[in-house]
């Protein structure tokens, strides 16, 4: 219910209460007036009637002397009196005035002394016993509501009456009757008028309070709007309100715009705070779920959509019995964790994907106080990726301080060779033929073996990057056209996939040339009778990503995690340099080369790069195995 409405009805139910109060001291009042006017009445009624009574009865008594009645005989006068009371015009009269005249009166009478009616204002009724009737005195006297039960109850008729007496005995009694149906039609008006003027006053104070409560609610209302914009995110500064000591009003919306800044600068700091976290979260390999103390999930990084096949919105919120399942080896293990209140130390375990997953969870207390759990979840194949990069790593950095030692050593004694056998050459002169074939032999090997050493020497130089922004797919369409020759010649047909967006990266282009036909020259050589060599470009999980499939026989698995060895290759006349040169130059880059190969299939190379708006600078994760 709104605080106007309930204004309304309160101010209502006090003027009611009020007016009701009111109302019945105006009828207590009101009704209590009319039952002593009517007592009065009925009191100077009953005194005018004794008054002509005894005035008939005097002068009957002395003209009893002049009739035949006996004065000894007690009935004889009684009846004489009736007689001669009954035959009293005036006495008459006045019975039927005091009923004419009087709004209550409802009958008057003169009661003998056997209770019969000697005169009665219905003339029916002479001669008849009179019932006995409550005195109205007493009615006078009774409480308010007693009164009022009378008036609105039951029809009942009171008397007032005074005793006759005749020779100083008693000679029965004037009464006169008071019907509470005339009381009551007395009050009708009186009453109306009351209840009129009681219900305009309700409807007037209804109209005032409503007019009342709009003007002191307004201040209410604006308040409240300005509470909605904060609580709507719209928090907006106003210009700040003087209190004053009589300004309620100033005072709270001074207080309010406090209150407001403050939340602006709390929603600020919480802003920069989520985003943080959203990016930190966004960037995480592993997965992070972060519950409450009655193990409601909290916080929960992209990367866990991957691990429990569920979207992020979906776990946000939700208990940990709604996220994970007891019919897979990975939620049972969790939920008895979280229900036995035992943490998980790095426990490999098959995920609800069928990945096999490094689970980790810990409970976090302060004080002895459980505060919460987070739960963190490990790709063991993203593990074992990494762990074979770096494995990689080690042994091109040992191959690249073996290769630059070994190039040191080799290559002062070779060009003293060249300069002895050059002296020896000159000192034959005219050799015979057998000795001119040893000399050019020797010359030709010592060639080729300063060819490997320079080979060696140009491999493990520090390179300087000569970047540029380029798009990828005009880079691998150039490739395409270089190679097309070449894979026409080996049967195989060169396809190009390119994409409509644009991906822009910095690299050095002739390396990146260089890299990228290396491993096409490769998928061309590798696939026999003919067949397909595919190029792709496009874009990746927010990268650049070059495709280098073919439909050759796949890579042996025994061979897989040495591919990008130096100086490893199965062909007769390969050299074992044009991957691991592929792989240094993306490692340069910042990028990531891997392969995906199937035997029979064919193998598919992926090289990323970083494309210009998310370049971080940082080098990447390289994986060297499928």
């Amino acid at each position: 219910m709104r605080l106007k409405t309930k204004l309304v009805i309160a101010i209502s139910l006090m003027v009611v209460a009020v007016v009701v109060t009111l109302s019945t001291i105006y009828v207590a009042q009101l009704v209590h007036r009319v039952i002593n006017d009517g007592a009065s009445d009925g009191d100077f009624a009953v005194h005018q009637i004794v008054h002509f009574t005894r005035a008939a009865l005097d002068r009957d008594l002395r003209d009893l002397n002049t009739t035949r009645i006996d004065p000894t005989d007690p009935k004889q006068i009684n009846d004489f009196i009736e007689e001669s009371l009954q035959m009293d015009g005036g006495l008459n009269d006045l019975l039927e005035a005091q009923i004419g005249y009087s709004q209550i009166i409802s009958d008057a009478a003169v009661v003998g002394p056997d209770g019969r009616a000697i005169l009665h204002s219905d003339f029916l009724l002479i001669g008849k016993p009179v019932p006995d009737r409550p005195d109205f005195h007493e009615l006078a006297r009774a409480k308010f509501w007693q009164q009022l039960q009378v008036v609105y109850g039951p029809i009942k008729t009171y008397a007032i009456k005074q005793n006759l007496d005749r020779n100083d005995q008693p000679f029965g009694s004037a009464q006169v009757g008071i019907s509470s149906v005339f009381i009551k039609t007395t009050l009708r008006d009186p009453l109306k008028h009351a209840l009129t003027s009681s219900a305009i006053a309700i409807f007037v104070s209804l109209i005032l309070a409503a007019g009342l409560s709009t003007f002191a609610l307004r201040p209410l209302v604006a308040i409240s709007h300005r509470l909605d914009e904060m609580s709507a995110g719209a928090i907006v500064t106003h210009p700040p309100i003087e209190p004053t000591s009589t300004d309620e009003y100033g005072n709270v919306s001074s207080k309010i715009e406090r209150i407001g800044r403050q939340m602006r600068t709390v929603n600020e700091v919480f802003a920069a705070l989520q985003e943080n976290v959203d990016q930190i979260m966004a960037n995480l390999q592993d997965g992070l779920m972060l519950f409450t103390q009655d193990q409601r999930a909290v916080l929960v990084s992209a990367s866990i959509e991957s691990f429990l096949g569920k979207p992020r919105a979906e776990m946000l919120g939700s208990y940990a019995e709604q996220i994970f399942s007891r019919h897979t080896q990975f939620g049972r293990a969790v939920l008895n964790a979280f229900a036995a209140h035992e943490p998980l130390n790095m426990r490999e375990i098959t995920g609800d994907n069928g990945t096999e997953v490094q689970v980790s969870l810990d409970f976090i207390e302060e004080g002895g106080q459980e505060l919460g759990a987070l739960l963190t979840m490990r790709d063991m194949e993203s593990v074992r990726k990494i762990e074979g990069e770096i494995e990689v790593s080690r042994r091109m950095a040992n191959i690249g301080k073996l290769t630059s030692g070994v190039a040191h050593e080799v290559k002062n004694p070779i060009n003293s060779i060249v300069v002895h056998l050059e002296i020896l050459r000159n000192k034959l002169d005219q050799p015979d033929v057998d000795t001119q074939r040893h000399l050019d032999v020797i010359d030709a090997e010592i060639q080729r073996l300063d060819r490997v050493v320079q080979t060696l020497v140009d491999f493990t130089r520090p390179v300087e990057l000569q970047l540029a922004e380029t798009d990828l797919r005009t880079l691998v369409e150039q490739v395409a056209f270089v190679a097309k020759p070449d894979c026409e010649r080996q049967g195989v047909h060169l396809e190009t996939e390119i994409g409509t967006e644009p991906l822009t990266t910095k690299v050095d282009i002739d390396l990146m040339k260089q890299a990228l036909l290396n491993i096409v020259i490769n998928g061309a050589q590798a696939i026999e009778n003919g067949g397909t060599l595919t190029l792709r470009a496009l874009r990746s999980d927010g990268e650049a990503q070059i495709e280098v499939q073919d439909t050759g026989p796949g890579i042996p698995p025994a061979i897989r995690d040495k591919i990008f060895n130096l100086y490893f290759t199965t062909k007769k006349s390969g050299s074992g340099i044009g991957l691991a040169m592929t792989y240094r130059i993306l490692q340069l880059h910042n990028g990531s080369v891997h392969f995906d190969t199937r035997s029979g299939e064919g193998t598919t190379f992926y090289l990323n790069l970083p494309l210009v708006s998310s370049e971080q600078g940082q080098p990447r994760d390289l994986v060297a195995q499928s």
